[in-house]
C-alpha cells in the first residue's frame, strides 16, 4: 500500500472524517488510490510521501494558490515576517497597509475587518449585516461555509441545501431554534428572489451570494438584487472567496459593475497562507463596533504579509490574464477532445475555474476512471481545473495529451459497457453541487 493511503487509514481512526476539509478527502477523488498526503510542492508540482511527482492540474490547494505552490516572492516576505516576530502584544502594521490596499482596489468600500478563513469571514460578514439591518433572517444563494447560520437552511421539512451543497447534508448539532432563519433562492432566478423578499421583507436583514460562479449573471439580475436590497434596507453581501482574484485584481463584482455593502475574500488573496478580509461601506462596517467580533489569531502578521506580497505580484504579472488564457485552453481542449472520442460532456464555469460533467447514467464511475487514468499519467486531475500562474503552456499541452488518451480509453469502455470494471478501487463520492 502507498504511504499516503496507509497514513490516511490511520488518520480516519484519529480524525473524524479523516481530514479537516471535505474537498480534500481522498474519497472525493480516487478512493483507496489517491496519494492523500504530500511531502513537498513547488509551482504546480507535488511530490507524495513515496516521492512520486505529479503535475497538479486539479484544484491547486482548493483554489488557494493562484501564484502556485511555494511562490518564492510570497515565501520570502513570509520568512521575513517570521524572523521579525509573527505575533506580539502589539499589532502588526501590515494589517493597516493591507486595509488601505483593499480599499484602493475597491473605491466603494471604506472599512475592513480581517479573519483567517473563508467560513469564519462569512460568519463575520453576516453578523455585521444582521447588526446593521436590525433584522435576523438571511436569504442566500450558493455555498458559503459550514457555520450554523448556513446549515440552518436544512432544519426545515425540506432539505433546502440539496441544490446548493451535498444532497442530504445534515444540520445535526445546529440549534433547532434556528429553523426558518435562513432562506434560499436560485442564481439567475429573479422570480424566486423577489417572491421570497416580498414574503419576508420585514424580517430579512441580509442577502448573501456569489456575484458569479459557474454561469454569468443574466442581464439585470445583479442590478435588480442591488435595487431591491437597497429599497428594503437589506445588507447585500458578495461572497468573493472563490471568484475573487480570478477575473481581475480584486472582486469579480468590479468586472460585473454592481457593488455590494460587504464583500468577503479568502483563498487566492494570500496564496495558501491563512488570510481573509471583510470589506464594506463605512455605514455598514462601523456596526461591527456594536457587536463582539474578536479573535487572537486574526492579529498575527503572516496573513497580511502574505496577502500584500500576493496582491503585488498578482497585479505586476497580470495574473488574471494568464488564468483566463490557460482556463480557456483547458475548456476548449475538453470540448474538442470529447468530440474527437464521441463523449458527451458538459463544460461550464468561469475560465479560471472550469469543470466538466459526463452526461451518462453513471457519471461518478466515469469521473473516477478519469482521475485514475490521469494519475497513472502523472497528473493530479479530476473533472475540475483551477488555474494558477505556475501552470504554463507546456503543462497545458502535456495535460491535454493525457486527456486525449484518457478520453479515448473511457470512450471504448462506454462502448463496451464496462467502465466500472476498469476501476482499480471504489467509485468516488459526489462533490459539491451548486445552484450557480
Amino acid at each position: 500500500m502507498a504511504k499516503g493511503q496507509e497514513l490516511y487509514k490511520k488518520a480516519k481512526r484519529l480524525i473524524p472524517g479523516g481530514t479537516q476539509l471535505l474537498s480534500k478527502r481522498p474519497e472525493m477523488f480516487l478512493p483507496d488510490l489517491w496519494p492523500a498526503y504530500y511531502k513537498k510542492a513547488k509551482g504546480c508540482e507535488v511530490w507524495d510521501l513515496d516521492g512520486k511527482r505529479y503535475i497538479d492540474m486539479s484544484l491547486m490547494g482548493i483554489g488557494a494558490c493562484v501564484l502556485g505552490y511555494a511562490d518564492p516572492d510570497v515565501n520570502k516576505a513570509v520568512l521575513r515576517a517570521i524572523k521579525s516576530g509573527s505575533m506580539t502584544t502589539l499589532n502588526a502594521p501590515e494589517e493597516v497597509e493591507l486595509a488601505s490596499e483593499l480599499i484602493k482596489m475597491h473605491p466603494w468600500a471604506q472599512m475592513v475587518r480581517f479573519a483567517r478563513s473563508g467560513g469564519e469571514s462569512m460568519t463575520v460578514a453576516v453578523r455585521i449585516g444582521r447588526a446593521k439591518a436590525g433584522k435576523d433572517k438571511i436569504l442566500f444563494c450558493g455555498y458559503h461555509g459550514w457555520h450554523d447560520w448556513y446549515l440552518a437552511a436544512n432544519l426545515g421539512d425540506n432539505s433546502a441545501l440539496d441544490g446548493h451543497l451535498l444532497p442530504g447534508l445534515s444540520p445535526k448539532g445546529v440549534a433547532r431554534e434556528l429553523k426558518g432563519s435562513s432562506l434560499t433562492f436560485n442564481y439567475n432566478d429573479l422570480a424566486s428572489f423577489e417572491m421570497t423578499i416580498e414574503k419576508h421583507k420585514d424580517s430579512i436583514g441580509v442577502v448573501v451570494m456569489e456575484p458569479i460562479r459557474n454561469n454569468p449573471p443574466t442581464k439585470g439580475f445583479l442590478e435588480k438584487i442591488r435595487e431591491v436590497t437597497t429599497k428594503y434596507g437589506i445588507v447585500l453581501i458578495f461572497d468573493e472567496i472563490t471568484a475573487g482574484f480570478r477575473l481581475n485584481a480584486g472582486g469579480s463584482h468590479l468586472v460585473l459593475g454592481v457593488n455590494p455593502d460587504i464583500a468577503v475574500f479568502a483563498k487566492g488573496i494570500s496564496n495558501g497562507f491563512p488570510m481573509a478580509a471583510i470589506i464594506g461601506t463605512k455605514d455598514v462596517m462601523e456596526t461591527a463596533q456594536e457587536s463582539f467580533i474578536s479573535s487572537t489569531y486574526w492579529t498575527e502578521r503572516i496573513g497580511p504579509v502574505a496577502a500584500l506580497a500576493t496582491i503585488k505580484k498578482y497585479k505586476k504579472l497580470r495574473v488574471a490574464k494568464h488564468l483566463q488564457k490557460i482556463g480557456r485552453a483547458i475548456q476548449q481542449g475538453w470540448d474538442k477532445l470529447a468530440k474527437k472520442h464521441g463523449l458527451d460532456i458538459h463544460v461550464s464555469g468561469i475560465l479560471p475555474l472550469g469543470h466538466f460533467e459526463f452526461k451518462y447514467r453513471n457519471p461518478l464511475v466515469l469521473k473516477t476512471l478519469f482521475t485514475q487514468l490521469m494519475l497513472e499519467r502523472g497528473f493530479l486531475a479530476t473533472n475540475a481545473f483551477y488555474g494558477s500562474l505556475a501552470q504554463k503552456e507546456k503543462h497545458v499541452l502535456e495535460y491535454l495529451q493525457a486527456v486525449d488518451e484518457t478520453f479515448g480509453i473511457i470512450s471504448k469502455a462506454i462502448k463496451n459497457g464496462d467502465p466500472e470494471k476498469q476501476l482499480n478501487g471504489p467509485v468516488c463520492h459526489s462533490g459539491f453541487k451548486r445552484l450557480n
